[in-house]
Order: structure tokens, then C-alpha cells, then sequence
């Protein structure tokens, strides 16, 4: 097969980023290009501010233990997600040290990860989640307590001022990190960039048509202001569509049948943000709730320290919303031109079975000011309003596929691929940047069999536990974690 290009990319985010890294690596004869249709790399979910940076490692995030019927706690997905996540590490560590991250490394910091409920009923459910999940290798640093003085110690703000009637209790991970995505996927973008790559900025991929041959002609606008939005065509020997909510439409487009029955439920979502020095430095950790009853698991309720170019902030949300877009700079109309014969029957039955979260989207975007100190105050019952601005989340595009019964609403991600491995496309949500490499690396599987194998050895060399080797996290905190911002800040 002839092609202009060996891998093009749609989509400027982490997991292009992450892409690109992996394939300059294992075969730096190939040709890449990147495609992104804002004028600038990670300006949608992978933004730092268009996202929790929690760099998910089920620490904290009660989702990824769900207790069974019989009482016992679930702790599988959230053992998957921390070697995830781990591997995820394992990389950024390989391209820190062999300087391929021209950005440094101030993307990753040192950060505490803690659950924190109140209730009885609640704190007896994190007493066993914790008791389940300690017993485990990679869990077995993981802290609890029940008293107040202990987790004032931990996080001053959630019990300052608290009722001390109320039966509260706390899990501390020492070692959770804070992670900027949007300034790591930029940064690992210019180094493929600097071995080879080509970067294309305001530049809009508007169709995809496999040939004959198996290669895709592909259609790109020119989104300049200057470029009188010329479009051009280029053919591809791979297609990866990582281009977050605007992935389905590009799929849908490409006429694989892989993506037929696919649906997309969109959700937006808001953040308060303080930079108030005083209660900034109050608190050094991500702390994660409990979801009210209907709620989506991405509506967790958190209150975070984050770290954006070096300047330390406090973040409190979600407050989920609805919106008909896809993107956060997308079309009111993106829902309405997702819809195809194959995905009707599919996104009515999750509508008819999911009434509930309905009703929390109205309740929350219906919701005022008030409203939102109420439940920030839940947390920090010191805040007062003068301290918080609201600001606009990224957009979260649900992945809705088909199921028994018409369609299923899924809060994960789902990584679609062509039969013959030429194109393949990245749906969904959370834990996705954090897991990214994982994803990419399942993709590389899947879309080149052939060479997997030939892969293998470096993959290992770059990423120890892929062979069931180890690696030295206490190398990779002092060498990788950005050092203004610790754990004794």
C-alpha cells in the first residue's frame, strides 16, 4: 500500500499525544501527522482546567468499588485501574529520562488522594472498602480514620467547623498525584514533533473513505482565518480518531461497521475555583465523596488541589449540566447530527431506562448559587462565596451502544477498531487520560498483530511491569514529580 502518510491523528489531546510517543519509539521510520481543529494542542478535555487531574488510580474514587449484595467490596476495576495507571507512569518516567518531554516534568505533582464520607451508613462502607483494598500489594499504603483530629491533620478544611455530632470518617493515600494533561499531551506532541512528526493546527478532518486498497483518503479543512478554508485530501495508511466528543461523528463518517449502533449522551459540566492563598494552603490533597442517589459517576463530588503551570488552586465540583454539544467549543447541533438508523433504538432505550439521571441533569442545571454553596459546603463548611468562581468544565460525551433489552449507557471508554486494523477510534469519559497508555497500548495489539511481537522487547525495556517486571517508584517520584510541589508543601 502507498500512502502519504503511515499515521494520522485526529485530534490534538492526550491520547494523540500519548499515540505518537509510542510509535516514534517502536518504528521512527513512520511518517505521523497530526491533525487538530483548534489553534492550539489540548484545549478540550485534555485542558487542565477542563478536567480533575486526578491521575486516577482508584485511591480515592468510590465508583471503582462498588459494594456487592452480599455486603464484600468490589475491588477488581480499581486494582485494573491502578496498574493502569502505573503503566502510565512507567512511561512518562522512560520519556522524562531519555529527555523527551521538553516541557518538564511540572506537569506531575506529588499530591495526597482521600475518600472523606459522613453518616454512619457511609463510614461503615468506607471501613470495608479500605479493610478490602489494604490487604491488596498495591493499595497496602492506604490510610483510615474515624477522628476528627486525624483527618484535620490530613485535610483541615473538611472539619473545621464541622457538626461534631456527625460520624465522619477519611482514606489517605500519601503517594496520589495531581496530573496536568493538557501541558504533558503538549509537551509530548513536540518531542514526535522534534523526531519527525508534522503538526497541523486549525486544521479540520471532515471525511474519511477507505480506497481499494486499504489505505484512507482523507479530507482536511483548513481552518485559518487566512486559509479561505480550503480543503485538501491526503491518504493514510492508519486512522486514529482521539478527538473526545467529536471522535463519534468522525466515525460514524468513516462507514466502518464497527461503529454502527454507537451513540453519544452528552454532559457538561462546572467547576468553583478558588486561588485565595489563605485556603489554598490549607489544603494539600484530592478528596473525593460520594455521589448523590441518579447522580453520574463523573458527578463524584471532589475537592481538589491542582497545579496549572506551576500555580497551586483549589477545585470543587463537578456541577453536572446538559448541553446538545459534543465539544466544549462545538455545535448545538452535534446531538442532533449524531443520530443515524442504527443508534435511534439504542439512545431511546437508555433514555427510557434512565429517568432518574434525567432528573439530576434538570435539578443541577436548574440549580443556583445557593445551591452550589450548599453542596461545597458539605465539604468545607467555612466557604463563603466570595472566595469561589464558577468556571466552565469540559464537555463529556457518554458512550451509548447496544444491548439487550435496545442500549446501554456507558460511563467508561470504548476503543472502536476497524476489522482490518486500519482505522480505530477512542469514545467516552473518565478514567481516560489517566489510563491513556493502556488504551494505546491495547490499541497497538489490536490494529498491528503482525508486529507486536517485534514490539515487545522495547515496550518492556520502556515499561518494566508490561513483563511483569518492577520499577523503582521512589526513583520515579524524586526524578518525575515536580518538586515545588510535595506532600509537606
Amino acid at each position: 500500500m502507498t500512502a502519504d502518510v503511515d499515521v494520522l491523528l485526529v485530534g490534538g489531546g492526550i491520547m494523540s499525544a500519548t499515540l505518537a510517543a509510542l510509535v516514534s519509539e517502536l518504528e521512527p521510520s513512520w511518517s505521523i501527522e497530526i491533525h487538530e481543529r483548534r489553534d492550539g494542542l489540548a484545549q478540550e478535555s485534555s485542558n487542565a482546567w477542563n478536567n480533575a487531574g486526578t491521575g486516577h488510580a482508584a485511591l480515592c474514587e468510590l465508583n471503582y468499588t462498588p459494594e456487592r449484595a452480599d455486603g464484600s467490596i468490589d475491588i477488581t476495576k480499581a486494582v485494573t485501574i491502578n496498574e493502569q495507571f502505573e503503566i502510565s507512569r512507567e512511561l512518562w518516567n522512560h520519556l522524562s529520562t531519555h529527555d523527551r518531554l521538553p516541557g518538564g516534568t511540572g506537569f506531575l505533582s506529588t499530591t495526597p488522594h482521600m475518600t472523606f464520607v459522613r453518616g454512619e451508613e457511609n463510614v461503615d462502607y468506607l471501613r470495608r472498602r479500605f479493610e478490602t483494598l489494604r490487604k491488596h500489594p498495591l493499595f497496602s499504603d492506604l490510610e483510615f480514620s474515624t477522628d476528627p483530629e486525624q483527618i484535620a491533620l490530613w485535610a483541615p478544611l473538611l472539619v473545621t467547623d464541622r457538626d461534631p455530632a456527625q460520624p465522619i470518617a477519611a482514606t489517605r493515600a500519601a503517594a496520589g498525584t495531581d496530573v496536568d494533561f493538557g501541558a504533558l499531551a503538549s509537551s509530548m506532541v513536540t518531542d514526535s514533533v522534534e523526531r519527525g512528526a508534522r503538526l497541523h493546527l486549525e486544521s479540520e478532518v471532515t471525511k474519511l473513505k477507505q480506497r481499494r486498497d486499504g489505505t484512507w483518503r482523507v479530507t482536511v479543512r483548513d481552518r485559518r482565518w487566512n486559509g479561505h478554508r480550503r480543503a485538501r485530501t491526503l491518504t493514510a495508511r492508519f486512522v486514529f480518531i482521539g478527538a473526545g466528543g467529536g471522535a463519534l461523528r468522525l466515525l460514524q463518517r468513516s462507514g466502518i461497521p464497527e461503529a454502527k449502533g454507537f451513540g453519544g449522551f452528552p454532559i457538561s459540566g462546572q467547576f468553583l475555583r478558588t486561588t485565595n492563598p489563605e485556603i489554598v494552603a490549607q489544603h494539600q490533597a484530592k478528596v473525593y465523596g460520594k455521589a448523590d442517589i441518579g447522580a453520574p459517576p463523573m458527578s463524584v463530588p471532589h475537592l481538589d488541589t491542582r497545579v496549572v503551570d506551576g500555580e497551586t488552586a483549589l477545585l470543587f465540583g463537578p456541577y453536572a449540566g446538559w448541553s446538545m454539544k459534543f465539544l466544549k467549543h462545538g455545535s448545538w447541533t452535534d446531538l442532533l447530527r449524531s443520530i443515524r438508523p442504527g443508534n435511534i433504538v439504542p439512545m431511546l432505550a437508555v433514555g427510557a431506562k434512565n429517568t432518574g439521571l434525567v432528573k439530576y441533569l434538570v435539578g443541577e442545571v436548574t440549580a443556583g448559587d445557593t445551591a452550589r454553596l450548599r453542596t461545597l459546603r458539605a465539604f468545607m463548611p467555612t466557604a463563603h462565596p466570595r472566595d469561589w468562581e464558577l468556571i466552565t468544565a469540559g464537555q463529556r460525551v457518554q458512550v451509548i451502544k447496544k444491548a439487550k433489552g435496545g442500549g446501554v449507557l456507558e460511563f467508561g471508554t470504548e476503543l472502536v477498531t476497524s476489522a482490518d486494523g486500519t482505522m480505530s477510534g477512542l469514545l467516552g469519559a473518565s478514567p481516560g487520560a489517566s489510563t491513556a497508555v493502556a488504551t494505546m497500548l491495547d490499541l497497538l495489539e489490536r490494529c498491528f498483530p503482525e508486529r507486536s511481537d517485534a514490539w515487545q522487547p522495547r515496550l518492556r525495556q520502556m515499561m518494566p511491569s508490561l513483563g511483569g517486571g518492577t520499577w523503582d517508584e521512589s526513583f520515579e517520584l524524586d526524578q518525575l514529580v515536580d518538586e515545588t510541589v510535595g506532600t509537606e508543601r
